[in-house]
C-alpha cells in the first residue's frame, strides 16, 4: 500500500516543481515532465531545432523581416510541405503585401492580426510547445514564429511529393504498401519521413564523385542506433575517393567489409516501409539520388530470408514462411549437386524401382547435369534482359518446348528436368536478389564436388561455406548473428 501511494503522489509532486528553464533540463524530468515551451527568442527557437533534427538538410529554416525590423522565422521540411504555396501564400505575402501600420497594434495581438487579415490560408492553429512545434513540422505543415513571442503559427502547408501508385519491381507483396522510392532523393527522404514523424530521425547530406557530385543522405534514429555503427558509417563514406557515383553499388562495393564473397554484406531494398523498419530496429540507410535504390547496414544473414509484408502478418504465419525460405535455401543450394552424388556414388540409397527408371533414364544420356543448369542460367539472364513484351514468351518457349524436346531427343533425363526445375523454382522464393545470386553461383562448385568425392565432398563443402559465413561482418556485426543489436562493442 505505501508503494502504490507513493506512485500516485509522483505527478502531483513533480508538478509543484518549477519548470525547468531549458529544454535540456525538462528532458532529464523523465517521461512526466512538462511539455517545452517555445522560447521568446527566435533565434533560441532555431538553435533548438536544429540541435533537435541534427541538423538534417530536409529542414529549411527561413528568416525574414516583415513590417518595421519584426524578425520572423519560417519552418518546413522540404518534401512534406508544399513549397510552391509557401512561397506564394506566406512569403510574397508577408515581404510584399503586409503592412502593420501602428494603428494596428493598438489592443491587438500581431499574431492574431497575421490570421485574421494577413494569411490566406486555409488552416491556421497556435503551437507554444516545442512537442506540438516538430509533430506539425514532420507531418507537413509551415511554422511561423516571431521573435519576442512564445506562440507561433502552424499553417497548414502539406503537399509532399508522390508518384502514382506502383508496386517495388523486386520486392512484390500481397498486403502491405504498393510505394516504391524514385529517384529523387528528396523524394525518397519525405517517404521515410511520412512513416517516422519523431525529431530523433537525422539526416545528414553528403556529396560523393569529383565529377559527378552525387547527393547522399544518412538516416538514422537518434537514441536507437548504435553511435559507433554511425561513426564507421561515416568514415567508410568519407574515405571514398571516385570520379563518379552513378548507382548504390558503386557506394556498396567501396564499404562492404569483406570483398571475396559471393554474400551480401550490405541490404538494399526499393520500399519506404521497409527502410523505415530497419531505421526502427536501429539500422543506418544510405540514400543515393538518381536510383531507388537505398543501402541498409549493418545485416545479418538471417534479414535477406525476410519478406516486407512479415511486419504484416501474424508471427505464427510469418514464422512458417520464413522457415520454408530456409527450407527453399538448401533446395536451391544443394538439390543437383545431392542427385549427381546419389546417382553416381550412392545408387544404394535410392529405392530398387526408381533407381531402375533413373538408370533406364540416363542410359545414353550424352549430357551431364551441369549442361542443363548453364542451359536454364541462360534462359533465366534471356528472359530478364529481353523486352517485357517478349521475355515472358522466352521464357516460356525455354522452359517447356526446349525442356521437353531435350528429353525426347534423349539429350537429357526427365529426372534431371525434374529436379533443375524445382531448383529454378526454389530459387526464385528468396525475397532479396541478392541472397539468390549467391546460391546460383555455390550451386556450380557444390556439382563439381559431388561429381568428385560424391556425399563427402557435399558435407566437406558445406562446412567450408558455413566457417565462411561465420567469418563475415558487416560493419562489424557477426554476419551470423542473431540480431545485430546485441553486439555493441564489436567495432
Amino acid at each position: 500500500m505505501k508503494r502504490q501511494k507513493a506512485r500516485r503522489s509522483r505527478p502531483v509532486e513533480y508538478k509543484n516543481k518549477q519548470k525547468p528553464s531549458t529544454p535540456e533540463q525538462q528532458d532529464k524530468g523523465g517521461g512526466d515532465s512538462p511539455k517545452t515551451p517555445l522560447y521568446s527568442s527566435l533565434q533560441m527557437n532555431i538553435k533548438h531545432t536544429r540541435d533537435t533534427l541534427g541538423n538534417s538538410n530536409d529542414i529549411v529554416i527561413r528568416e525574414i523581416q516583415i513590417g518595421k525590423g519584426i524578425d520572423v522565422g519560417i519552418f518546413y521540411t522540404d518534401g512534406l510541405a508544399d513549397s510552391k504555396s509557401i512561397n506564394n501564400f506566406i512569403m510574397e505575402t508577408l515581404m510584399l503585401d503586409f503592412q502593420w501600420e501602428e494603428s494596428d497594434s493598438q489592443g491587438k495581438n500581431i499574431l492574431f492580426f497575421l490570421k485574421s487579415r494577413v494569411l490566406t490560408v486555409g488552416e491556421v492553429k497556435d503551437v507554444s510547445d516545442f512537442d506540438a512545434f516538430f509533430d506539425a513540422l514532420l507531418y507537413g505543415d509551415a511554422i511561423l514564429l516571431l521573435d519576442g513571442y512564445t506562440l507561433g503559427l502552424v499553417i497548414s502547408m502539406k503537399g509532399w511529393e508522390h508518384r502514382g501508385v506502383t508496386e517495388a519491381s523486386t520486392e512484390t507483396v500481397i498486403r502491405g504498401s504498393k510505394e516504391s522510392f524514385n529517384e529523387n532523393l528528396r523524394t525518397s527522404t519525405a517517404m521515410i519521413r511520412r512513416r517516422i514523424k519523431d525529431p530523433r530521425l537525422w539526416v545528414e547530406s553528403r556529396q560523393l564523385g569529383k565529377v559527378t557530385k552525387t547527393n547522399i543522405a544518412l538516416m538514422y534514429i537518434k537514441g536507437i542506433v548504435n553511435d559507433k555503427v554511425v561513426e564507421e558509417v561515416r568514415e567508410r563514406l568519407d574515405r571514398i575517393d571516385i570520379d563518379g557515383i552513378l548507382e548504390g553499388g558503386y557506394i556498396e562495393q567501396m564499404i562492404q567489409d569483406e570483398t571475396f564473397t559471393p554474400f551480401p554484406t550490405i541490404y538494399n531494398t526499393e520500399r519506404p516501409d521497409v527502410v523505415a523498419a530497419d531505421l526502427l530496429e536501429g539500422r543506418v540507410a544510405i540514400l543515393i539520388d538518381g536510383t531507388p535504390f537505398v543501402l541498409i547496414v549493418p545485416v545479418v544473414f538471417t534479414q535477406f530470408f525476410q519478406a516486407a509484408e512479415d511486419y504484416y502478418q501474424r508471427w505464427d504465419l510469418a514464422s512458417l514462411l520464413r522457415i520454408l525460405r530456409f527450407l527453399c535455401f538448401f533446395i536451391a543450394l544443394l538439390s543437383p549437386s545431392l542427385y549427381i552424388a546419389i546417382t553416381t556414388f550412392h545408387q544404394e540409397m535410392i529405392p530398387s524401382d526408381l533407381l531402375t527408371n533413373l538408370m533406364a533414364q540416363r542410359e545414353g544420356v550424352p549430357f551431364p547435369a551441369v549442361v542443363m543448369e548453364v542451359t536454364f542460367e541462360i534462359l533465366r539472364e534471356a528472359g530478364i534482359r529481353m523486352p517485357k513484351a517478349v521475355g515472358q514468351a522466352v521464357s516460356i518457349v525455354g522452359t517447356l518446348v526446349v525442356g521437353t524436346a531435350a528429353v525426347d531427343a534423349g539429350m537429357v533425363s526427365a529426372a534431371m528436368v525434374i529436379v533443375v526445375s524445382i531448383t529454378a523454382i526454389s530459387n526464385f522464393v528468396f525475397p532479396s536478389v541478392n541472397m539468390a545470386i549467391p546460391v546460383r553461383i555455390l550451386r556450380f562448385p557444390f556439382m563439381i564436388l559431388a561429381a568428385s568425392f560424391g556425399l563427402l565432398g557435399i558435407i566437406a563443402g558445406f562446412i567450408a561455406l558455413l566457417l565462411h559465413l561465420c567469418s563475415l561482418r558487416s560493419f562489424g556485426i557477426p554476419y551470423m548473428g542473431y540480431r545485430q543489436q546485441n553486439a555493441e562493442n564489436v567495432l
